[in-house]
């Protein structure tokens, strides 16, 4: 069960050896291995696993699931559209993580639940911005949990990353960025979109992800796939996941520099344990003041922190907000090296 203490109502979600469950609904949330119904809050395969018989998740995000889990069924619903599985009802509301991520409200008549799965309140031009939500239970991330980690703005971000593209130019060296290809990459690209009219190009496992933001209108900066360009010294940033680091892929491109964009890169250790020189700061997720903020504006009583820093964000909710919080523990974790 999601917590052994005794609370006024039987939990309306409780863990087991599939994941987290909804009885009445008979649904899992995010399930990690097969179930007969899933409902996804979003694509990314630590959350979005292959094997089960019927999908849900918000609309925009099916064609990123049908690209990750192949041929099932998967259904789509509006954000805001409840809809119901047998005695609770359910509705997809957007978490502003990557296109087509939701967080999940479940209400059975006597209590609402809010999975937000992941989530962050920075804007970012290639999903719909994060929706506060009251409920009675907070089921939130706390991937960055820590004090520490509080998101410097993208207009910041971006004249360092363009600072640091044009000075490797000039120096002969080709500027790799090395990010995850879903989210980040794209997030990334609709950025320069907005302040200049420069190109970038992208590793195939992005580029077969820009093609489904793009039809559903998300206007990215021009690009080409690397495999498709010339050898040599490109001017052009180069995107790819930061699995190629050391790779046959970037000797097209030598000599070359490289960076990588993460929350993680607010940490100058991990910068140096990655041999990464440069590094910006760029997360898919809510840094610190965004976690509190969000379980104030939830109104919830009951808080449950999932996957990241829960033992600081549980202690800090219960000893100075007064919220009963508690941790849980899931399979969500970081899917592709440093991805977040």
């Amino acid at each position: 069960m999601v917590s052994k203490k005794r609370r006024h109502r039987d939990p309306l979600i409780i863990r087991t050896p599939e994941g987290l469950y909804c009885p009445k609904a008979r649904a899992h949330i995010d399930p990690w291995r097969p179930v007969d119904c899933a409902l996804i809050t979003h694509a990314h395969a630590d959350h979005a696993r292959a094997g089960s018989k019927h999908y849900h998740c918000a609309r925009g995000g099916e064609g990123l699931l049908a690209k990750r889990l192949g041929d099932h069924i998967i259904e789509p619903h509006s954000y805001g559209e409840p809809f119901s599985l047998g005695d609770v009802q359910i509705s997809f509301h957007p978490a502003g993580h990557v296109l087509g991520s939701a967080q999940i409200r479940l209400d059975d008549g006597e209590s609402v639940w809010v999975i937000t799965g992941d989530y962050k309140r920075d804007l970012d031009p290639t999903c719909q911005p994060f929706e506060p939500i009251p409920c009675d239970v907070l089921i939130t991330e706390a991937t960055f949990a820590l004090p520490i980690y509080r998101w410097p703005s993208m207009d910041q971000v971006m004249d360092q990353l363009f600072g640091w593209w044009d000075h490797h130019i000039r120096n002969q060296r080709t500027p790799v960025l090395l990010c995850y290809s879903l989210g980040k990459a794209q997030r990334i690209m609709a950025e320069i979109k907005q302040r200049s009219d420069r190109s970038v190009q992208v590793h195939g496992a992005v580029a077969n992800l820009n093609i489904e933001y793009e039809k559903q209108g998300v206007q990215l900066c021009p690009w080409q796939r690397a495999s498709e360009s010339e050898k040599g010294v490109s001017t052009d940033l180069i995107i790819a996941p930061p699995q190629v680091a050391g790779s046959s892929f970037l000797k097209r491109f030598h000599p070359t520099e490289l960076a990588m964009a993460s929350g993680w890169m607010q940490v100058r250790g991990v910068r140096r344990r990655s041999a990464i020189h440069q590094g910006f700061v760029v997360s898919d997720h809510a840094d610190w003041n965004s976690l509190i903020k969000t379980v104030k504006q939830s109104e919830a009583t009951e808080v449950f922190a999932t996957h990241g820093e829960t033992r600081v964000l549980t202690r800090y909710l219960n000893d100075h907000l007064g919220i009963s919080a508690e941790r849980l523990e899931t399979a969500f974790g970081i899917e592709d090296g440093i991805d977040q």
